[in-house]
């Protein structure tokens, strides 16, 4: 009976292509690096004593080798800077960042404009106000809504106004200090930052 089971396993797969080797090419051997794709043809035993002596790196420099590896972390694919795209503008202006097609365009729901400011132009349309919230702003001297940016800028005003080293070490206007520094320190808690 063996065989006979020898038989139908050389007739499902082709001779082992190890010289000298009339056995049944059971598995694959890769030919080698810049020959992708293809495969030899072995039997079990063959195939270990190839892939025991086989190196990709044969014939290769150290520097080649170096370098195949620092491209392997990248999957060999060619790379460019962060927001270049491919393209040539440098700047940080918006036709730099966009290119000069979209250098006219309007946009009218803030999708292209800073981030900041989009985040602002989100908050504006879907946040509710709430009274702590209009207290602080009120506060710090808005009427409605302001950007991070604006609540910052008028903070920054406001200490350096109200602050008693700036007023001669008059403390007459300490409370309002007080009261400004509460606003903005809230606002921060709330997400403006």
């Amino acid at each position: 009976m063996k065989p006979d089971k020898d038989r139908r396993l050389r007739a499902q797969h082709p001779p082992c292509e190890w010289p000298g080797c009339a056995g049944a090419a059971t598995h694959r051997a890769p030919k080698g690096r810049d020959r992708e794709k293809e495969y030899w043809q072995f039997c079990l035993d063959h195939v270990r004593e190839y892939n025991h002596s086989y190196n990709f790196f044969a014939g290769m420099s150290t520097d080649d080798i170096a370098r195949y590896q620092r491209e392997s972390v990248i999957g060999h694919r060619p790379t460019w800077k962060m927001g270049m795209n491919g393209g040539k503008p440098t700047g940080r202006s918006r036709g730099a960042r966009f290119g000069p097609a979209f250098e006219g365009a309007d946009d009218a729901f803030g999708l292209f404009g800073d981030a900041q400011n989009a985040d602002h132009l989100r908050r504006r349309e879907t946040r509710v106000i709430r009274n702590a919230e209009r207290r602080a702003f009120d506060a710090l001297g808005f009427e409605g809504v302001a950007t991070t940016a604006e609540i910052k800028v008028r903070f920054k005003e406001l200490v350096k106004r109200h602050h008693p080293d700036a007023n001669g070490g008059d403390r007459s206007t300490e409370d309002r200090l007080r009261e400004i520094i509460q606003a903005y320190n809230y606002l921060k808690s709330v997400g403006f930052k």
